[in-house]
């Protein structure tokens, strides 16, 4: 999965002192709208995945189920944010990779491993959504803490074990350029004999893409139809009613999300290993950024859609702030105030 290199199937499609040569229009460009963007994104993604964290990890009160798969959620999103994109953007301002073998293969892994992470915990928390509207009684078994917890354990050991093969797929290529006497470097994939890149891309995608978004509809959809059996013919209290549009409200916009953010650069990595995309005009090193702009923002969007979204941890999050606020406020030859709210939160869910 070469998501950090913009520049290797040029190399191999095309001259590099042409490519090199026609990249000099936009590279000014470059070297200030990617890490623009990138740097938004890494630190939005930070700040909003940690504050994600450290709200539910301090208030013991919202250790729920649901809530323990958005930790899981933000920890893999964090990750991302931390360990891949930053290195991203330094690939696409230099146009090479400076960092060596060993990193090259360790950030390939760990972009799949996230990849993997967050999308298949949007299928566990789309399970835990399923069960708890369309099985709300005969679920109570399964909705447990400690179940939550074997799958999240089962998630990463079956994700940091999959993914071990991109590491030994990955290295450094070397690519002199005669007519400059530069030799550039580029973090790519290597051919091998036991997994051609085009079987692999194709796999990656029906597996982080394909398949899990099928899951994530198929599931919402059930869950729509129950919402709304419920609501005819019955009843329903205004508190109820909110509820409802808000499940269903999140549940559009989580679908519709990770489904835009990452289309774009699945298609791409898709038809650049069926050798029907090559990056080597403007027009499609343009469109290959942007591409990996968009997956790259559902690093920091998510917080958004399963927090912010979200009555209880919207309370939470205010009343984080305000207590750090208020805690900058103390001098230090001021005693504490006796007791406060902070630290405690009646939200129990979403």
């Amino acid at each position: 999965l070469e998501l950090t290199t913009m520049s290797s199937d040029s190399a191999a499609n095309a001259t590099l002192s042409n490519f090199v040569a026609e990249m000099e229009d936009i590279r000014s460009v470059i070297r200030w709208v990617v890490p623009l963007f990138f740097g938004i994104i890494a630190i939005t993604g930070f700040l909003g995945n940690l504050l994600v964290i450290l709200v539910v990890m301090l208030n013991k009160n919202m250790h729920s189920t649901t809530n323990l798969l958005i930790v899981n959620l933000a920890a893999a999103d964090l990750m991302f944010v931390i360990f891949c994109v930053p290195f991203t953007g330094v690939d696409y301002v230099t146009l090479h990779w400076p960092f060596g073998t060993l990193w090259c293969r360790a950030v390939q892994y760990l972009i799949v491993v996230t990849a993997y992470a967050s999308i298949y915990t949007l299928v566990l928390m789309s399970v835990d959504r399923f069960l708890a509207v369309v099985h709300p009684i005969r679920s109570r078994m399964l909705r447990t803490e400690h179940i939550t917890k074997i799958a999240i354990f089962t998630l990463w050991a079956v994700v940091l074990t999959i993914s071990l093969p991109v590491t030994f797929a990955h290295d450094v290529v070397l690519s002199h350029d005669n007519s400059t006497n530069t030799t550039w470097s580029f973090c790519r994939y290597t051919d091998n004999d036991w997994l051609d890149l085009s079987t692999y891309q194709v796999t990656f995608f029906i597996t982080s893409y394909l398949l899990p978004l099928m899951i994530i509809s198929g599931l919402y959809v059930r869950m729509i139809m129950r919402l709304w059996r419920q609501g005819s013919g019955v009843r329903m209290s205004k508190e109820s009613q909110r509820g409802r549009k808000r499940v269903t409200r999140l549940v559009v916009v989580v679908v519709i999300a990770f489904a835009s953010l990452w289309l774009p650069v699945q298609l791409i990595l898709l038809l650049r290993a069926l050798d029907i995309y090559t990056s080597t005009t403007l027009f499609s090193v343009i469109l290959q950024i942007v591409a990996h702009t968009m997956a790259y923002t559902s690093s920091c969007i998510n917080p958004l859609l399963y927090a912010f979204l979200s009555d209880n941890f919207r309370k939470a999050f205010y009343k984080a702030i305000d207590c750090s606020n208020r805690y900058q406020n103390y001098t230090s030859d001021l005693p504490p105030p006796r007791k406060t709210s902070c630290g405690r939160t009646s939200t129990t869910g979403l």
